[in-house]
């Protein structure tokens, strides 16, 4: 289907000699896999993630079909590199996982069929990737002249952490019982996605939070101390 990036998280044998036979002829994709022992380290780099999933979730996520989410998928290659996450072929992808994606992929089978093995879960996304590569280029996107590079998912992770310790230090999350807090927060910021600048003023606030939090502690501190 003419993609040739495949990046792969802790397989458990690799190389293989059944990966090669499956390969069918795409051996030069296999040899060039790269493979990492984490996700976060498979899509560090990515600018926007897509994950597949076959179930809906608690909190509900941006979700799309393959057809539509290949359109989305082209639009935001334009801007960086986007990733396209599959999950194990028993269990799929973990709801921790997911909250890393800024939209979910979702195949519409029938309900009382609706797990496809991954195999041809692939086939089907990659296949509307290549329909939408052969189709004229007829399309303008605001995001072409964007001036500042979109965040990559590395620094989003670090945003986040960041957003949750200062949620902390103020006292807006408790930590003993933070019910899903940090994920509807995930979901808020995948949704508008973040260029750098943007990400630096909000992790300033963050940081100016944090210092003013601590002095005020201080303040208390000392005030108790006189008392």
């Amino acid at each position: 289907m003419g993609l040739s990036n495949l990046v792969l998280v802790a397989p458990k044998r690799f190389p293989d000699e059944q990966a090669n036979w499956r390969a069918a002829g795409a051996d030069d994709v296999l040899s060039a896999a790269r493979v990492v022992s984490t996700l976060e380290e498979a899509v560090a780099d990515c600018h926007y993630i897509v994950g597949t999933s076959a179930r809906g979730r608690r909190i509900p996520w941006p979700i799309l079909d393959p057809r539509n989410c290949a359109v989305k998928v082209e639009t935001e290659a334009r801007k960086g590199q986007v990733a396209i996450i599959f999950g194990r072929e028993d269990r799929g992808l973990t709801n921790e996982e997911l909250q890393q994606c800024h939209l979910h992929l979702h195949i519409p089978s029938c309900e009382d069929y609706s797990s496809l093995n991954l195999a041809m879960a692939v086939q089907v996304v990659c296949y509307e990737l290549r329909m939408l590569m052969l189709a004229p280029d007829t399309s303008t996107n605001e995001l072409d002249q964007w001036d500042v590079d979109f965040s990559s998912a590395e620094n989003i992770e670090r945003f986040y952490k960041h957003l949750e310790e200062t949620l902390v230090d103020i006292g807006f999350l408790d930590p003993a019982a933070p019910r899903q807090l940090m994920v509807r927060l995930r979901r808020l910021y995948s949704r508008v996605r973040l260029d750098e600048m943007e990400l630096n003023i909000l992790r300033g606030i963050l940081t100016e939070t944090q210092f003013w939090a601590n002095k005020s502690r201080q303040l208390q501190a000392k005030n108790s101390a006189k008392e």
